[in-house]
């Protein structure tokens, strides 16, 4: 029963965790750290960092070790087959007679223990994935640092392409990762894919192409603040129409927008990639989920920082580099002088934290339609709250966008039926069998 009411609560909270992390990385991008009193938008410079906010994420999933420490803890004083719940009593040459039924008895608790951690969804992150493996331990756990160099990659591009759309987009534009999970599981996985499941990936494509679209004939407002008064908003309204079927967008606006969506578009092949290499790891070697995101997170982490270094002093630090993506310097200074700046830092990594963890548990206590379904409703709060702060004016090219990433996604997942039934192939190969780990 427990078990139960625990799902739906680690669902709000992965969906919450989800949207605070995209929302407050919108938030960020949009923070004034130099020129703000200038009447020249083109003057002003905002908050525009995306390796900080790279490493930011990975401090986050490094926090799962927390939780991975909290669980050993747990195990360690609350097992039945803990010592400090045996009385502390330890036989001298363990042969003592009687013991052996007590080590029975002691036995059959630590395997009922187990059996109710398996059933609790909360513990289930931190289960092996397979027991007939072997352990990923020693030197052996380098291998996690070649899906974080993937990681490291995707969300740097994702990053540089938030500052340039609004966050709706940059969700919506993610969708384009079931295309790319397809095609990589297909060439490096063998994996096989019935003609609909290809359908669908054309879809989803094209779904992308026109919330791109979308994006470019009305560019992100940046939020700016709307006109209040009902005479002002009605011929705000009109000037976007206008500006809409007239194609008179600034062209800069425009292509900073289709750039941007390029970019989040292009960082979906090294987070397919990093699924695959996670795939391929997992179905060799036997290691808690969680873990496999704690040790993605220091190597992460690592990695992220030597690169701010060498970039700092190769670019950064250079007359043409100052107060660019790679001045670690001036990032830091921002981060500490600018109170907003630090607040949604600190919030960003307890979101990827939570997420992650919240992600997972989620991920193992229910079917790929639910979880398509909480992704789904995730991008539409998105849009919801950017709309109703003002980051975003309401488009409905964008609609048609989305319900076509929405419906090739479905498809590709089996959650809706193919339109014709000789497309369906009866005996399919799961992609990912192992279910890929839950990422922002």
């Amino acid at each position: 029963m427990a078990s139960k009411v625990m799902v739906p609560f680690l669902v709000a909270m992965m969906l919450l965790t989800g949207v605070c992390n995209t929302l407050l990385s919108k938030y960020q991008d949009l923070q004034c750290v130099a020129n703000c009193d200038s009447h020249n938008p083109k003057e002003i410079r905002r908050f525009s960092m995306p390796v900080i906010q790279t490493a930011q994420m990975f401090v986050g999933e490094m926090g799962c070790w927390l939780v991975v420490f909290a669980h050993y803890l747990y195990k360690r004083f609350r097992s039945p087959s803990a010592p400090l719940l045996q009385g502390g009593y330890t036989a001298v040459n363990g042969h003592e007679p009687g013991l052996e039924s007590d080590d029975e008895g002691n036995e059959e608790l630590g395997r009922s223990f187990g059996s109710l951690e398996a059933h609790n969804p909360i513990a289930k992150s931190l289960i092996p994935n397979a027991e007939d493996r072997r352990q990923l331990v020693g030197w052996r756990v380098i291998l996690l640092a070649l899906p974080a160099c993937c990681d490291i990659t995707g969300t740097t591009l994702m990053n540089v392409g938030l500052l340039f759309v609004a966050a709706s987009i940059y969700q919506m534009t993610r969708g384009a990762l079931v295309l790319f999970v397809g095609l990589f599981s297909v060439i490096f996985l063998r994996r096989k894919l019935a003609l609909y499941q290809w359908s669908a990936l054309f879809v989803v494509v094209f779904g992308v192409a026109i919330v791109g679209l979308a994006g470019a004939i009305a560019p992100n407002p940046q939020a700016q603040p709307e006109p209040r008064s009902l005479l002002k908003t009605g011929l705000h309204n009109a000037r976007a129409i206008a500006s809409e079927v007239t194609a008179t967008a600034k062209p800069s606006e425009a292509l900073y927008t289709i750039i941007g969506v390029l970019m989040i578009a292009l960082a979906q092949i090294f987070t397919a990639a990093q699924f695959v290499l996670e795939e391929w790891i997992l179905e060799q070697y036997a290691l808690e989920p969680l873990k496999v995101v704690g040790w993605e997170g220091v190597f992460g982490f690592v990695i992220t920082v030597i690169g701010m270094i060498i970039l700092h002093l190769a670019i950064g630090r250079t007359e043409k580099g100052r107060n660019g993506y790679f001045d670690a310097v001036e990032g830091w200074r921002e981060i500490t002088h600018y109170r907003a700046i630090a607040v949604s830092s600190v919030l960003i990594m307890i979101s990827i934290g939570g997420f992650n963890f919240f992600g997972l548990s989620v991920t193992r206590s229910v079917s790929a339609t639910a979880r398509s379904t909480i992704d789904t409703c995730r991008t539409l709060f998105i849009w919801i709250v950017s709309l109703g702060l003002g980051w975003e004016t309401f488009k409905w090219l964008q609609i048609v966008g989305f319900a076509l990433l929405v419906y090739g996604t479905f498809l590709f997942n089996d959650i809706v039926r193919p339109p014709h039934e000789a497309c369906v192939q009866r005996k399919k190969d799961e992609l990912l069998p192992e279910d890929p780990i839950e990422h922002l």
